[in-house]
C-alpha cells in the first residue's frame, strides 16, 4: 500500500492538483487521501483506490505475487530516481 500511495502522491502533484480537489473529484475524503499517499490507511474499498487512479490516468494491475518487475515498472523506477537526484 506504501508504494501505491507514493505512487498517487506523486502523480497528483506533478498534475499540481490538491488532495482537496483530488478527494473532491473522487469522491473520498481528504483524510483517507491523505492516509492513502503516506501508507497508513487501514481500510479502504478497491471501488475509491480504482477512481483515484482513472482520474490520475492510471489503471490498477495484478501480477504473480514474487513476480520480477517488468521492463516499463524498471524503467519507470530509473525515471523517479533521476528527477529525485
Amino acid at each position: 500500500m506504501k508504494h501505491l500511495g507514493k505512487v498517487i502522491r506523486e502523480q497528483r502533484k506533478r498534475y499540481k492538483i490538491s488532495q482537496a480537489e483530488l478527494a473532491g473529484k473522487t469522491g473520498i475524503s481528504r483524510t483517507s487521501l491523505s492516509l492513502l499517499e503516506t501508507g497508513t490507511i487501514t481500510d479502504i474499498g478497491i471501488r475509491k483506490v480504482i477512481r483515484i487512479l482513472d482520474y490520475l490516468g492510471f489503471e490498477l494491475a495484478v501480477r504473480p505475487a514474487g513476480a520480477p518487475p517488468t521492463l516499463d515498472e524498471l524503467h519507470e523506477e530509473r525515471e523517479a530516481e533521476k528527477r529525485r537526484s
